[in-house]
């Protein structure tokens, strides 16, 4: 995850550099390095409002998002930690509703790598050690946390049961398969159940675990981690309920409260039907802890106001767009390119791609094949990226975006921006519309 950013701010850049030299040192997975490093930071974790743990391979950063939008929309001041970052840093510490400023930054960065500089942490472990310091040193009434890689040895599930207002699993799929999929005696052989057993890893006694609906053998390999570590499993189609219904969400439990057990609601602003699936999620978890009140306006609410940056979003003019209808995904899984496809079934548009190399093409250009007008190839900022040739006879070079965008013609067809969160960083960097 060689994603360390920069900075205008010299302060910020010059703990940027020390991270950028730290890596995930060969073969050591586990939550050791980062239970000794928030021991010496005076465990920040244990100091935290309720917080709202979410796990999955696509889906939990939008999930985050309704959570975000809905808490908000109630009057709490709410934290949020996330990843990746798209343009800044920044982007991924937000402390009681604000982006963190740089002169904290830089602050909280030098005093997490001073003290675990013997330790060896990774780029990501003190990332949410610096996080989780932040947040309890900033009042606020709830957090929301997103796991980075898998769960069972994720960062954040140093968190214990008794911050937490909740857990949940949104949409699962094969991805990081080295380190989630590697050998190892005791856990489930089936490539998807292991998925499935390596998410449910951040389960807690007593903590509610709410989950959408998967096949049964995710299924399966959720409700035993659940079981063994006597979290209580909410699963959607048992427990809950989410579903598009004439053109809005209709959501069911029998949770209880001034709502009683069931809503009907607008369609989320956040495009893309998947995302019915991901506030259900959001509103599921919601439901279900006990620790903060949430009622129906600020979730109908939320579902309007909730943004997530480069997830099937619609550019607006600037200068890179100029004004042409301009779509940007950062997806590069076949789930996401099966959410693509979905969306743009029936369509025509003109596709940019940029991948890295050692993804699979085919996973977005297989979807979206039946509507792809025109395809231009162009590379990943930073990173080793896939040439045009990769995608096919009729995929052209282009060295940018901007390029590409000039190379496609006037016709009043869209444009998708796709296949790399990296390039949609850049897409967003170059267009002025910088994640806040």
């Amino acid at each position: 995850m060689r994603d360390f950013g920069r900075s205008d701010d010299p302060r910020v850049q010059a703990q940027l550099d020390r991270l950028a030299a730290l890596s995930l040192p060969q073969g050591r997975l586990g939550l050791d390095t980062i239970r000794a490093l928030m021991e010496r930071l005076g465990n920040p974790h244990r100091k935290l409002p309720p917080v709202f743990h979410i796990a999955g391979t696509n889906g939990k950063g939008s999930t985050c998002a309704f959570l975000r939008a809905m808490l908000e929309a109630q009057g709490y001041r709410v934290h949020v930690t996330t990843s990746p970052h798209l343009v800044r840093y920044n982007e991924r510490i937000r402390l009681a509703g604000e982006l963190i400023s740089d002169e904290a930054l830089a602050d909280v960065l030098a005093e997490v790598l001073d003290a675990g500089e013997d330790l060896g942490p990774s780029f990501f472990e003190v990332t949410i050690a610096a996080a989780f310091l932040a947040f309890s040193r900033t009042p606020a009434d709830v957090c929301v946390v997103e796991v980075g890689m898998g769960g069972r040895f994720d960062a954040t599930n140093v968190l214990e049961p008794e911050a937490l207002a909740a857990c949940g699993i949104a949409a699962l799929g094969l991805d990081h398969e080295r380190f989630l999929l590697a050998p190892e005696d005791g856990v489930p052989a089936e490539p998807m159940a292991r998925i499935a057993f390596e998410k449910a890893g951040i389960a807690k006694a007593g903590v509610p675990l709410v989950s959408i609906a998967r096949p049964a053998t995710e299924s399966a390999s959720i409700a035993a981690t659940a079981q063994a570590k006597g979290a209580r499993l909410l699963a959607q189609g048992e427990d809950w309920l989410a579903s598009a219904i004439d053109g809005g969400l209709a959501y069911s439990d029998h949770a209880g409260g001034e709502d009683g057990d069931g809503m009907n609601l607008a369609r989320p602003t956040l495009a893309g039907d998947h995302q019915f699936q991901n506030a259900g999620l959001a509103i599921a978890m919601l439901r279900h802890q006990r620790k903060i009140e949430v009622g129906f306006r600020a979730i109908s609410a939320g579902l309007q106001s909730a943004r997530w940056p480069a997830r099937m979003q619609r550019l607006a003019t600037g200068p890179l767009t100029g004004r042409r209808e301009v779509w940007l995904d950062g997806g590069h899984n076949p789930q996401a390119g099966a959410m693509l496809g979905a969306h743009f079934a029936g369509q025509r548009l003109h596709l940019v791609i940029g991948m890295i190399d050692g993804k699979d093409p085919a996973s977005l250009t297989g979807p979206l094949g039946p509507a792809i007008v025109s395809m231009i190839a162009v590379p990943v900022p930073g990173h080793d990226w896939y040439p045009a040739s990769v995608f096919g006879p009729d995929a052209r070079p282009a060295p940018d975006v901007p390029s590409a965008l000039a190379m496609i013609p006037d016709d009043g067809l869209p444009v998708l921006i796709a296949g790399s969160l990296y390039l949609a960083g850049e897409v967003l960097r170059l267009n002025e519309e910088l994640p806040d």
